[in-house]
């Protein structure tokens, strides 16, 4: 009998590019026997509009779920809805709404429309993000972009739609949050006497704290809401070619897509929204969370000199005292008390 934390092992074994035996999301809804199973519950999706974003929603709207998609473009996220519906035989009811993640504002005004909507919210799911700004860039707010869109935005967003996420949770079905984090995070420390990074920026240090500000986050939420039913994790969706690296340097780019080896850990974009579905609809997650996941499975602590294909986490991730500085100090960033 496998693990059920560790379900799809043997096709994690001998990983051999994008759309090999690895799972997809769809693949995990259907082995977890979610099919049209979930037609009472109500998911949101930040980022719905691209890359992992469409990919997670086209899983979980099989599931029969009523779905909100968080988009910047409704133009585009229509296009999106249009696409998903086309190609499914379930019925399942999909909104847009419209958020920008780089305004602390535009989070507020998204949270309430979604309060006006809806009157439950079984999972949450903080998909959007952006990486490796060139330059240092601060958000109308003030803050770092990366940190402000990745980690902020998600955090300000989960506070508001926190009392749906707790009235809506229950023995039976306890509310998740699914945060999307990276092996990034395995670069990165929380720099709190300058989060904006003023004295010290670099692209992917910056991304790097925004992922381990969502890893922490997620842990903290377990922590804290546990006895009441409401559980996060946070997802390393692996490496995946989609608009999020478009800042990266193509002669990088080009250079693993050359390098045989390094292109067999790759995944294909239905692939690497397979393990933020698990996290979402996974039974083994009834009542637990606070890991952080990758391929599919709790990841291991990763070893000191792990390259960017490596799985595992870092010496960070669990660090209890960190996660509460960053809760009480993204409270104060954010303008809100628990």
């Amino acid at each position: 009998m496998s693990d059920p934390f560790n379900p799809y092992a043997a096709e994690h074994a001998a990983p051999a590019g994008p759309g090999d035996a690895r799972p997809t999301a769809f693949q995990i809804v259907k082995d977890e026997g979610r099919v049209g199973k979930l037609s009472d519950k109500v998911i949101f999706i930040t980022g719905a509009s691209s890359g992992l974003g469409i990919e997670t929603a086209r899983a979980l709207h099989e599931t029969g779920a009523k779905l909100y998609l968080g988009v910047r473009d409704l133009e585009k996220g229509k296009k999106v809805v249009d696409d998903i519906l086309s190609k499914s035989t379930i019925n399942g009811d999909i909104e847009l709404l419209q958020i920008g993640l780089d305004s602390l504002e535009s989070v507020r005004k998204a949270a309430e429309e979604f309060k006006t909507r809806s009157g439950k919210l079984n999972i949450l799911i903080n998909n959007a993000g952006i990486m490796a700004l060139p330059h240092r860039t601060l958000t109308q707010d003030g803050h770092e972009a990366q940190f402000a869109t990745n980690h902020l935005a998600h955090f300000l967003l989960f506070q508001l739609l926190k009392p749906l996420l707790l009235s809506s949770a229950s023995p039976a079905f306890s509310s998740r949050v699914v945060a999307l984090s990276s092996l990034s995070h395995r670069v990165g420390t929380i720099n709190f006497d300058d989060l904006t990074l003023k004295d010290n920026y670099h692209p992917f240090l910056a991304y790097g704290q925004s992922k381990l500000a969502n890893l922490w986050m997620a842990n903290h939420i377990t922590r804290l809401y546990a006895p009441q039913n409401l559980f996060a994790n946070a997802v390393h969706p692996g490496v995946i070619f989609t608009p999020l690296v478009k800042h990266m340097d193509a002669a990088e780019l080009e250079e693993v897509r050359q390098d045989e080896e390094k292109m067999k850990g790759i995944k294909s974009v239905e692939q690497g929204a397979a393990t933020t579905v698990w996290a979402a609809v996974g039974k083994c997650w009834e009542g637990k969370g606070g890991k952080y996941l990758e391929n599919v499975r709790v990841s291991p602590p990763a070893p000191e000199d792990a390259d960017f294909i490596v799985e595992g986490y870092s010496k960070l991730a669990y660090d209890e005292a960190g996660e509460k500085k960053l809760w009480e100090t993204s409270n104060a960033l954010v303008g809100f008390e628990d």
